[in-house]
């Protein structure tokens, strides 16, 4: 499906390990002033003086997390680094540095990695982070990306998943759903082509919900936006696994329980056309789908009048206590009990 525009194919093996980090990180420039020493020696350098650092990291494996079918290298790359800089947005921190290492079989030629490292190059500049390190080896199982991000936060602004109390507010970032149905359309797509390769999809009805699932974008704005509205949440995670799995993950940590409000739920208008087209719940989808990277969080209610009427911030129910556990109020306002149903690294059919 996706049109080879590189007839050039240059063996890895032209350049070494060696050569082939210089090769694709020659270009990245460093904007951070917390970076020492960046890629060329055996270990970065970082300065971070009285704030505290966060660290997270996460992979990408090819036939697990992505489908290279209809995941264009560059947006790959993209999306390997907002993956990352999702998990420290959720800490209240501003992502600043990453390392990234792949695994590389011998059926990628040198301009691949050229246009995963050019995506990587346009989030770096994008989100204002260095890319500052990391590794190359060969794989005898397809492509693997490994990112580690930094951040940094004063110490008094870090935000964990185990604040939350009883009466706080739940809020979330954006709305829900539509990287889940990008997903259901591409490889819907991808069967079509599979029948009739002279077939080329129209995906200009699914812009928005393709764009979530290929392209995300890490929050970094909300971090940034809730100094500005002097609002520390009392607990905070970002959605990668799905509405109900991140609710729970929070109640558990803070021991709590929850109230989600069914209709207050954000949803892009074309992720409610999109699942009546595939004959699926727009509810289940917003629990269950995953890779929205947005921020969930939960607020003091003295806080509301600062969020308010924001656009960015939607107030989705509210916190109780730990035994009453945590439920959706439906429409009908009736309480179910919230079920994690969303992505699973491990299941028995694996």
């Amino acid at each position: 499906m996706i049109e080879d525009k590189n007839p050039q194919r240059t063996p890895l093996s032209e350049l070494g390990e060696f050569k082939l980090i210089e090769h694709l990180t020659e270009r990245f420039e460093i904007t951070q002033k917390s970076t020492i020493k960046s890629i060329g020696d055996d270990a970065a350098v970082l300065d971070f003086k009285k704030n505290q650092v966060v660290l997270t990291t996460d992979m990408l494996v090819e036939g697990v997390h992505f489908d290279l079918s209809y995941v264009p290298l560059k947006h790959l790359g993209y999306k390997a680094i907002m993956v990352n800089l999702s998990d420290v947005c959720a800490m209240n921190a501003t992502p600043t540095q990453v390392t990234v290492s792949i695994a590389v079989s011998n059926r990628f030629p040198l301009e691949a990695l050229e246009e995963l490292y050019a995506g990587i190059q346009h989030a770096a500049k994008i989100y204002n982070i260095d890319v500052v390190g990391g590794d190359t080896t060969s794989s005898t199982s397809g492509l693997i990306i490994s990112v580690t991000a930094v951040g940094e936060v004063e110490s008094e602004s870090v935000v964990y998943r185990d604040g939350a109390k009883p009466n706080d507010l739940l809020v979330v970032t954006g709305d829900l759903g539509g990287a889940y149905m990008g997903l259901q359309v591409l490889e819907r797509e991808k069967e079509v082509f599979k029948v009739n390769p002279n077939n080329q999809p129209d995906l200009s009805m699914y812009t928005y919900i393709v764009e979530r699932q290929l392209k995300p974008e890490a929050r970094k704005d909300i971090v940034a936006l809730l100094k500005d509205l002097k609002v520390k949440p009392t607990s905070m995670i970002d959605i990668s696994d799905g509405l109900s799995s991140e609710i729970l993950h929070l109640c558990k940590h803070s021991k709590v329980g929850c109230d989600l409000y069914e209709n207050k739920i954000p949803l892009d208008p074309q992720v409610i056309s999109t699942c009546e087209e595939f004959n699926i719940d727009s509810t289940t989808i917003a629990l269950n789908g995953g890779e929205d990277y947005e921020l969930l969080m939960t607020i003091s209610q003295d806080d509301f009048p600062k969020i308010k009427g924001n656009p960015n911030l939607t107030v989705i129910g509210y916190m109780t206590e730990e035994s009453k556990g945590a439920h959706l109020v439906t429409r009908a306002e009736t309480k179910i009990p919230i079920i994690a149903k969303g992505w699973k690294s491990f299941n028995e059919n694996d």
